[in-house]
């Protein structure tokens, strides 16, 4: 009986497994170039930060603007940036022409916390991940040797992918954080706050309700382990001693503001081989918009309330 209860729960894991070895789901602008020119199910994603730079800056020929916040996100609730449903991300894979055969490259302009959003949200929901590929640099690497368009990429047509229901291993709700951290301090879970210093702290407030962060939380700034020059990944003993503070035998919960953040965190903590990897769904946002959940200011995960 025992044996057939935990059958499942091995093979969810299972599939939350990264399907490159590594980091092999970076590409540079080579790559990326090879592959428009001999592979045509190659689907290009461009997320830009501000998304009328896709038309006044331009973007890779043939690339499809993704719009991060429409596109990435169901900000019809309480908090902003919940997960879209299966159905409505599957009808907006299938507006850009996405089958379950093609080769998806997704790329930004902001050090791949865009483009991870995106990679997540892809393979939460069961999309086959080898055919996944972040350019690493993002638009930069691109434009360095290679011309970007302002004219729009002609619109494809509709594609047929199907989706399957979000994958319970990799995501958490504020209720089982505040149960496992905050409240039972679970020695099998470690809590990671991926945004900057400040917003930690809280001595910056920006795009919230309050500062601060969840009781119990390390601070590892994700946008930290990429290069702000060329807005490539660092090497991988860099990444390495960047988490170092991360254990990897633990689950990991991690969470930042709006979503972007803490995707990127996650898909960088898949590259150094942690196994059990769950964001919070809604960030930041779904735990200080509650107004009654308790938040620690500081530098530290507790403070002396939180402290014993």
């Amino acid at each position: 009986m025992l044996r057939r209860l935990l059958i499942p729960v091995l093979l969810s894991l299972l599939t939350f497994a990264p399907a490159h070895a590594a980091r092999d789901f970076l590409v540079d602008a080579d790559w990326l170039a090879a592959e428009q020119a001999n592979n045509p199910k190659v689907i290009i994603l461009e997320v830009r930060y501000h998304p009328h730079r896709y038309f006044t800056v331009g973007h890779i020929p043939g690339a499809i603007q993704v719009q991060r916040f429409k596109d990435l996100g169901d900000n019809d609730g309480r908090s902003i940036m919940l997960f879209p449903s299966q159905e409505d991300f599957q009808a907006t894979l299938r507006r850009w022409g996405v089958n379950d055969d093609s080769t998806l490259v997704i790329y930004d302009d902001s050090r791949s916390a865009l483009a991870a959003r995106l990679y997540y949200l892809l393979g939460l929901y069961g999309f086959d991940m080898a055919r996944v590929r972040v350019l690493d640099g993002g638009a930069l690497e691109w434009s360095g040797f290679n011309d970007l368009t302002k004219e729009p990429s002609q619109a494809p047509a509709p594609g047929g992918v199907t989706l399957k229901p979000a994958n319970p291993a990799l995501f958490v709700r504020w209720e089982q954080v505040y149960d496992d951290v905050v409240s039972r301090r679970d020695p099998g879970v470690v809590l990671v706050d991926a945004r900057p210093a400040e917003m930690y702290s809280g001595q910056i407030i920006r795009h919230a309700v309050q500062g601060g962060h969840i009781p119990g939380a390390l601070n590892v700034v994700s946008l930290d382990g990429t290069d702000p020059l060329t807005q490539k990944w660092r090497n991988e003993g860099e990444l390495a001693e960047f988490y170092q503070k991360v254990p990897k035998d633990k689950t990991v919960y991690l969470y930042c503001h709006d979503g972007f953040r803490m995707s990127l965190g996650w898909l960088q903590l898949h590259a150094l081989g942690y196994q059990d990897i769950r964001l919070l769904d809604g960030g930041w946002g779904a735990w200080d918009r509650a107004f009654t959940l308790p938040v620690v200011k500081g530098e530290e995960p507790y403070d002396e309330e939180f402290a014993l």
